[in-house]
């Protein structure tokens, strides 16, 4: 090891690791042993009793989670809803972030308007939707009902799957825009002028600018933003879940799977399944995104 062109001896690879080692035993404690005992579970048939052993089973878990088409549509369900969500809430937050990006009156308020939704707590948003919503005294159905007369009776929104996912799609891009904004933002604000100055003096287009001076500056970033809303809204539980019963996302089926029929094994399973499956889904998103400079 080195510092400042120094080797460091023994003893002081020794100190460094000691330093390193509360930070590392709790990595340990917090990741590692959690994720060694869920693959232990996934192949056992664990009772509802903790005093009752655990049967093992092999791999019979995971063919059961093959074998259930309840599995695959929920699949199919948090493919639409993350590729939905994850596309529009980053486009969203760029080109706020792109338009914003100048000097203006106010501009320090439209910010924290924007980040409003992103810093408040999910489950008072969540059941303010669910009472603007709501089929009886929600003021969504007053305006469409009784002031505009578009429908005859009010519609139960979060009762359907087709308007109750579109309803919790639309709830996630406006709870989870302003972390792609707030990031893009940042590397805006610290790009030089001068370079679009230079743009605009030979005749660049905007979009030309955005090509050749904006994305090149923001792509780190547009990756990290795409992987890690891919990794939250794959995982979505909480928003889901408050709002209807109606989208059966897989956050909500391993939630069902382990606390609803108390199927610990085959959640377990189905865990690590998602894991293998997002980290993939990851890679993929990576080589698309970041694509070579030769290219």
């Amino acid at each position: 090891m080195k510092i400042k062109g120094k080797k460091l001896g023994g003893s002081d690879t020794k100190f460094a690791y000691a330093l390193l080692s509360p930070s590392l035993i709790l990595l340990v404690l917090l990741i590692g042993y959690p994720l060694i005992y869920n693959i232990v579970i996934s192949c056992q048939e664990v009772p509802l009793n903790p005093r009752l052993p655990s049967e093992f089973v092999g791999l019979q878990n995971f063919t059961e989670v093959f074998t259930d088409q309840s599995f695959y549509k929920s699949v199919l369900v948090t493919l639409l809803f993350t590729a939905v969500v994850t596309i529009i809430s980053t486009v969203l937050g760029l080109l706020t972030a792109v338009f914003l990006n100048r000097s203006f009156a106010g501009k320090k308020l439209v910010n924290s308007i924007i980040i409003l939704s992103y810093v408040v707590p999910s489950v008072c948003l969540i059941f303010t939707w669910r009472y603007m919503f709501n089929n009886i005294y929600g003021i969504i159905n007053y305006f469409v009902k009784d002031v505009f007369h578009f429908v005859d009776a009010p519609p139960l929104w979060f009762d359907k799957p087709a308007s109750a996912f579109i309803l919790v799609a639309i709830f996630a891009i406006w709870k989870f825009f302003p972390y792609a904004y707030i990031s893009f933002n940042a590397i805006l604000q610290s790009m030089d002028n001068t370079l679009y100055e230079a743009a605009d003096i030979d005749g660049a287009t905007s979009w030309d600018k955005f090509k050749a001076i904006t994305y090149p500056a923001i792509k780190p970033t547009l990756v990290t933003v795409v992987s890690l809303r891919t990794i939250w809204v794959f995982y979505i539980y909480t928003e889901v879940y408050l709002l209807t019963k109606q989208v059966d996302v897989l956050g909500v089926y391993l939630y069902d799977m382990a606390f609803a029929t108390h199927d610990f094994g085959k959640a377990a399973a189905i865990s690590i399944i998602l894991f293998v499956f997002i980290f993939a889904l990851i890679i993929l998103i990576r080589k698309k995104v970041l694509r070579v400079e030769e290219e």
